[in-house]
């Protein structure tokens, strides 16, 4: 399971030309499953997502995380993080979840975040979706469970 998560001042997702969710300051988070994944990984990850400390303190270090900033999440799919790009010049995808897979577990990772207190806007999963974004740093990270 991987989480490519960014720290936005602001970010929102477009399906057929109508956004679907947006937020403030807070976390993009775009979700991969690969086949193996389960409940309990994703349980960790949106533990470690909730817990990430990747904003500043009074000090300028990065040492609060998204609850203690009153921060926002956006949770999107995105199936390409999870290609196997080793060699060739075209990604493979077999290493990607089967899209039921994926979805029940998108589903599920969205659930553990609402509880712990988050409302969690979300992309469509398996729709065209147009991402807009102001990276806050630039400050990205990859998470793996």
């Amino acid at each position: 399971m991987i989480a490519l998560i960014q720290r936005v001042s602001e970010a929102s997702v477009t399906v057929d030309e109508k956004i679907i969710g947006q937020i403030k300051k807070g976390l993009l988070v775009f979700l991969a499953i690969e086949p193996l994944d389960n409940e309990q990984k994703a349980s960790r990850l949106a533990e470690r997502v909730a817990g990430y400390r990747i904003f500043n303190d009074d000090n300028g270090k990065m040492n609060l995380n998204v609850k203690q900033v009153r921060g926002e999440l956006l949770v999107i799919s995105q199936f390409t993080l999870a290609a196997d790009t080793s060699s060739g010049m075209r990604p493979s995808f077999t290493t990607a979840a089967k899209p039921e897979l994926s979805n029940y577990l998108y589903q599920y990772f969205n659930r553990q975040l609402r509880n712990k207190g988050f409302e969690i806007p979300t992309g469509e999963f398996g729709a065209d979706m147009k991402i807009a974004l102001i990276n806050d740093g630039p400050v990205t990270f990859t998470l793996t469970i």
